[in-house]
């Protein structure tokens, strides 16, 4: 019984330690070399090293600082802020494996991943139009279209002219969209009256986005002008400031005038009032004297 359990627990021993990934520390490389040269030695002898001078070290490379270079991959679906399908990119190690290719949002990039993505994106491309779907890029260049609108100075010159060609400068310099000529649709040209218009872009030759496009009086862009826009500016605000409080003083002088109206008015019906009472009260007094009976001294008489 003892040689048995005695038996099992050499076999336990002799067997290698085995550790877990999660334990196991991560394995870093770090490049040395030995501070004092090792002297070399005859042939077919072992080289002669110092007990204590040879054992010295110095640092060459520590991996640890090392940028870590990107993982490429391929997107299978739609990724926000990454890209499209088909689309190439490069991203962080744990990043790809721990969200891309977990969820099945990429794949590697072999070359029978990459011939099979670029031949359905020619398809998209060169198919029927009811076949073809947008590309991501496609998606945002719209949605950045659809919610903006261009402005366009016009040229303190009488031969200016809105073309095409001003539009898609205007549309590269204010909104940093590149747009070709062929692309691009006005409503007529050449446009030189100012006022409200539109252009129309078509993405991809797939779907139009309509902009609304304004071309306004010119403005100098100098700091001269703009601080003389800003003294305009200020003698308008307080013209109107000015203004607003002459209206209000000429307001609360009408209610004023009212008010002493009203009270004059009041005191005429009193006095009205007054002499219509004492009117009233010198009528009954000489009536009651017309209508008082004769005197008794009379029938004495």
């Amino acid at each position: 019984m003892w040689s048995s359990g005695r038996r099992v627990l050499q076999n336990l021993l002799s067997q290698s330690a085995v550790r877990s990934f999660s334990v196991t520390p991560a394995q870093n490389t770090v490049v040395v070399e030995r501070w004092w040269q090792v002297p070399l030695s005859k042939i077919g002898s072992p080289p002669r090293l110092h007990p204590r001078r040879h054992k010295i070290y110095k640092l060459v490379e520590n991996t640890n600082h090392t940028p870590k270079e990107k993982m490429e991959l391929i997107l299978t679906q739609t990724v926000p802020k990454l890209g499209g399908r088909g689309e190439t990119v490069f991203v962080k190690k744990s990043v790809g494996r721990n969200k891309l290719l977990a969820k099945g949002l990429a794949v590697y990039p072999s070359p029978e991943n990459k011939l099979m993505f670029v031949e359905e994106l020619r398809l998209l491309r060169e198919g029927k139009s009811e076949l073809r779907i947008q590309t991501r890029t496609g998606q945002l260049a719209m949605e950045l279209l659809k919610r903006s609108k261009l402005k366009i100075n016009k040229m303190p010159s009488d031969e200016y002219k809105l073309t095409k060609e001003v539009v898609c400068r205007q549309l590269l310099k204010k909104l940093g969209v590149v747009v070709p000529l062929h692309t691009l649709r006005l409503p007529f040209e050449p446009i030189t009256d100012l006022g409200d218009y539109w252009c129309e872009v078509t993405v991809n030759g797939m779907d139009t986005v309509r902009i609304p496009m304004s071309l306004v009086p010119y403005e100098d862009p100098s700091a001269r002008y703009q601080q003389l826009l800003k003294t305009q500016r200020k003698q308008q605000a307080a013209a109107d400031v000015s203004e607003h409080a002459d209206e209000e003083e000429a307001a609360a002088k009408a209610v004023s005038e009212e008010g002493s109206g009203s009270k004059t008015d009041k005191y005429s019906v009193s006095e009205v009032s007054e002499a219509s009472a004492s009117a009233a009260a010198a009528t009954t007094e000489t009536s009651q004297d017309t209508t008082a009976p004769p005197s008794d001294s009379q029938k004495k008489d």
